[in-house]
């Protein structure tokens, strides 16, 4: 091989390519990524089990509660979905009134104005306080337990995407201002997709914070006779505290899972947006 062929040949890499790197470093196999949950679970673990043992009245055994689970796994699934349909009802009304009001609010500023003060009032409103004359204007039923859901979620969506609408670059704006874009050319193809990584966010935030909603529900509306948040009101009041800490257990995994939806959506949807680099 001559001297010119081996100073035209590109030295072969002795590690791997950065892309390769990147999947490595990300990899859940990877001692780094669950090491330090398997700890943290661990060391909750211990404590839990220390404290049970030695106040019994405080905490349940970890073995009775997952044999609470065990012996009637259908009671506590027809139970949590019936708390996740409050919650997924309210995240509905909720989020898409906000959203609703949102795009109104950036295209009528006198509308902001407007209704900008009466928005906080009803987030400091307790909202315990609201859920009993809920009941006497909307029955026994459903009803009253979706709207304090959707009071509980209303809130952080309309703030964030009000935010995310009024966040357009400038200079972004001057461009589609010299293209002769119509107010609604603007909205839906500048102001909406602007706003998307903040309604994401506010829906990592109201997911979850919808099945507390939809258990408060339960636990302040008179005549609920399902959910999970029925079941630990009732098991609570006759000392039994292993269904008290198995429904929490179920709600606690709810949760974890709404959040991993959320997170798996934002991925999808903001594919393009630099946080997802």
């Amino acid at each position: 091989m001559s001297t010119s062929e081996g100073a035209n040949r590109a030295p072969s890499p002795t590690g791997p390519v950065p892309g390769k790197r990147r999947r490595l470093r990300d990899s859940p196999l990877r001692p780094g990524m669950w090491l330090p949950t398997v700890v943290a679970v661990a060391l909750v673990a211990a404590g839990w089990t220390y404290i049970a043992e030695t106040q019994p009245y405080v905490l349940p055994r970890l073995p009775d509660v997952g044999a609470t689970l065990a012996d009637d796994p259908l009671a506590f699934l027809g139970n949590a979905w019936s708390t996740l349909s409050i919650a997924l009802m309210g995240v509905a009304w909720g989020a898409g009134l906000a959203f609703g009001l949102s795009l109104l609010m950036s295209e009528i500023p006198v509308l902001r104005r407007a209704i900008m003060p009466l928005a906080v009032v009803l987030n400091v409103t307790p909202v315990i306080a609201v859920a009993p004359a809920l009941v006497v204007a909307f029955g026994f039923g459903l009803a009253p337990k979706v709207i304090v859901t959707a009071i509980i979620t209303f809130f952080p969506v309309l703030i964030n995407v009000t935010t995310g609408l009024r966040s357009v670059p400038v200079p972004v704006m001057h461009v589609f201002s010299t293209l002769h874009a119509s107010r609604m050319e603007i909205l839906f193809r500048l102001r909406v997709p602007s706003s998307l990584p903040y309604a994401m966010a506010a829906l990592r935030v109201v997911l979850p914070l919808s099945i507390v909603g939809a258990v408060v529900a339960e636990f302040v509306a008179a005549g609920s006779s399902q959910g999970l948040g029925t079941m630990i009101r009732n098991s609570a009041a006759m000392g039994q505290l292993s269904y008290v800490y198995a429904a929490v257990i179920c709600l606690a995994a709810m949760g974890v899972l709404m959040l991993a939806f959320t997170t798996l959506l934002e991925r999808r949807l903001l594919f393009w947006h630099e946080s997802q680099r």
